[in-house]
């Protein structure tokens, strides 16, 4: 299967819409990921196409993102607080359309705003307005980066991704102690466990719930490809059940990959309820503790511009 084979980000843009509306009318970026995810099912084999040269960048879960940058730059998403979208009045509209008018107005909005953005860039310069990254990012257009990325030329990653990707390439016994030693800095004692009779559990032990309290916690890592299919509610209530016979109050769940909705709600329902860590929190996680992460110190050349 080739990159040609998936749909384009343009395609994904209505879905993106759809997926928002159906957490509520908001949802932060991992949400919507894996809303698309469950409710287009993409196979493995879609999955797994990636670029020439980011074997490891999967293709379909980049175009996603780009769908939910160009429905919100289109207007049918709203970002009134970063890494969370409301679906706006048009968003709406476009969902009240039959489903075939609804992508092919999606369509047009999306063409409509590629053949206006050369002018609006050039207002901006020459008003004297910068654009901060992230704008930048979203303004680019899908087939000019990937026919970038496929030339050789140098493309933004975001650190997130990168270090994601570092941490599937540890074997499963590395990155079930790069785990623990994560949950360790957090003030959870841990006695690992494994092997045959394992019943499922990697760790057990307890974490600190005040100065004089805690709670006898469960621990599961899965090292599953962040860019594969979400972990579903199976996985979840087989776990909570391996942990419940092992006597613990609590339970943590930790994947490189993503949690399906029906796997959030699986783990709050039942007994012990499982705290569920997917790649997006654990990065989160390691930036806590700045492990193996660097900082770079960059120059906002304009914010000097008050001296001039």
């Amino acid at each position: 299967m080739h990159s040609d084979d998936l749909p384009a980000y343009s395609d994904l843009i209505l879905p993106t819409v759809r997926a928002v509306s159906k957490l509520g009318g908001s949802a932060t970026a991992r949400e919507i990921t894996t809303q698309v995810l469950e409710d287009l099912a993409p196979t493995d084999e879609m999955l797994a196409v990636a670029h020439a040269n980011r074997p490891e960048s999967s293709v379909y879960l980049e175009r996603v993102q780009w769908a939910r940058s160009y429905a919100k730059l289109i207007g049918a998403l709203e970002s009134p607080k970063r890494g969370v979208f409301l679906v706006t009045a048009l968003g709406k509209e476009l969902l009240a359309m039959p489903s075939a008018e609804g992508q092919r107005r999606a369509l047009e909005l999306d063409r409509e705003f590629r053949r206006n953005r050369p002018k609006r860039v050039k207002e901006k310069a020459a008003a004297g307005v910068s654009v901060d990254t992230e704008e930048v990012v979203d303004d680019i257009d899908e087939e000019e980066a990937i026919l970038a990325a496929e030339q050789g030329a140098p493309v933004a990653e975001r650190w997130q991704d990168v270090l994601l990707a570092r941490l599937h390439r540890l074997s499963p016994d590395g990155f079930e102690e790069f785990v623990l030693y994560l949950l360790r800095l957090y003030g959870v004692e841990l006695e690992r466990v494994g092997g045959s009779g394992d019943e499922g559990i990697d760790g057990i032990g307890t974490a600190p719930l005040s100065p004089v309290l805690s709670s006898r916690v469960a621990v599961q890592v899965k090292r599953y490809d962040p860019n594969g299919k979400p972990v579903g509610r199976e996985v979840v209530a087989l776990f909570q059940r391996d942990a419940q016979t092992k006597g613990a109050e609590r339970a943590i769940l930790v994947t490189l990959g993503k949690f399906t909705e029906p796997a959030r709600r699986a783990a709050i329902v039942t007994a012990p309820t499982v705290d569920l860590i997917d790649g997006e929190r654990l990065a989160m996680l390691v930036n806590e503790q700045k492990l193996g992460l660097r900082s770079v110190i960059q120059v906002d050349g304009d914010w000097f511009n008050r001296f001039e």
